[in-house]
């Protein structure tokens, strides 16, 4: 499918009165979704972990959009205490949410857990964000046609959900890992599409993927381990085969706002095996769309978070 007409952050809707949040605000894919946000009008918040780094792109942004109105906030998606600090924090300032962007993620690392003892892969790229979206679903529902983009991978095409195994004690691959997260996103964003319909609520869910963009989200794994080989790769591979992460940050933007994004919708680049280009509508894998292992999945993901969508199943 072509890309959409060479489609760019200057065809976003005026957003002056919508309120956004971006998770992993600070750099990369999400910094280049909040100075766009920012410049079309929209009130956003930098959901960051670090809030040195969050400073600085929240000031960065306030120079290039002096006119807007942007806020930094404290999440950490690894931690489930800080989801729900944020999200009380959130409430107390906002009664509605037009668009969530569940960026934020973690790449390839060695073994490591969240503070509530989920591989970090899968607890942060997941389950965060699976408890992030349902404790701000009043909010959501609020705000007519408001919207959620959770963001993907083309590794998802690779992953299976290890119900046996999820938090990988037994047999840890990090790429292996990586997959599970990315195609959790995935299932996450079609079967929250699926309950808005069954409760004719006016909000979708859609899905989106950078393709190969050049981000420090590539160097965090090599970091750990202490890998100059993998960092001087990554950095080749950034150089000559990866697009720029304003660039990456078009797909995310595009579900975010254009206007014939429908709910269930996958965005990503239009060009040679989505790794570049102008965004459009792709496909995802047949896993990512099964019902069933999306069910099993959701109910899963209640059980280790403690976060029901109760709004959803009346």
């Amino acid at each position: 499918m072509p890309a959409d007409r060479n489609w760019t952050a200057d065809n976003m809707p005026d957003l002056t009165g919508k309120v956004v949040i971006v998770t992993g605000a600070n750099i990369g894919l999400g910094y280049e979704a909040a100075r766009a946000f920012a410049r079309k009008g929209a009130y956003t918040i930098l959901a960051c972990r670090s809030m040195e780094r969050g400073e600085a792109a929240l000031n960065a942004i306030c120079r290039e959009s002096p006119q807007g109105s942007s806020d930094l906030m404290q999440l950490d998606l690894a931690d489930l205490s800080s989801i729900r600090r944020f999200v009380e924090a959130f409430q107390q300032k906002h009664e509605v949410l037009h668009i969530l962007c569940n960026n934020a993620g973690v790449m390839a690392l060695p073994y490591r857990t969240t503070v509530d003892g989920f591989e970090m892969q899968f607890g942060t790229n997941h389950l965060g964000h699976f408890a992030l979206t349902g404790l701000l679903t009043d909010q959501i529902i609020g705000a007519s046609g408001g919207r959620i983009v959770t963001v993907s991978s083309s590794y998802h095409r690779s992953g299976t959900i290890n119900f046996a195994d999820l938090h990988g004690q037994q047999s840890y691959n990090k790429w292996g890992a990586y997959a599970q997260s990315k195609l959790a996103n995935l299932l996450f964003a079609y079967e929250l599409q699926r309950k808005f319909e069954a409760s004719g609520i006016d909000a979708i869910s859609v899905g989106a993927h950078p393709g190969y963009s050049a981000t420090n989200l590539q160097f965090a794994g090599p970091h750990m381990e202490r890998s100059t080989l993998q960092k001087i790769i990554m950095s080749l591979m950034n150089e000559f085969f990866a697009q720029s992460a304003a660039m990456g940050a078009l797909p995310i933007l595009y579900a975010a706002t254009a206007p014939n994004v429908q709910g269930g919708d996958y965005i990503g680049p239009g060009g040679f095996l989505e790794m570049r280009g102008y965004p459009t509508k792709v496909f995802s894998s047949e896993a990512s769309r099964d019902p069933n292992l999306a069910k099993k999945l959701w109910a899963v993901s209640e059980e280790l978070t403690g976060v029901r969508y109760k709004a959803l199943e009346d």
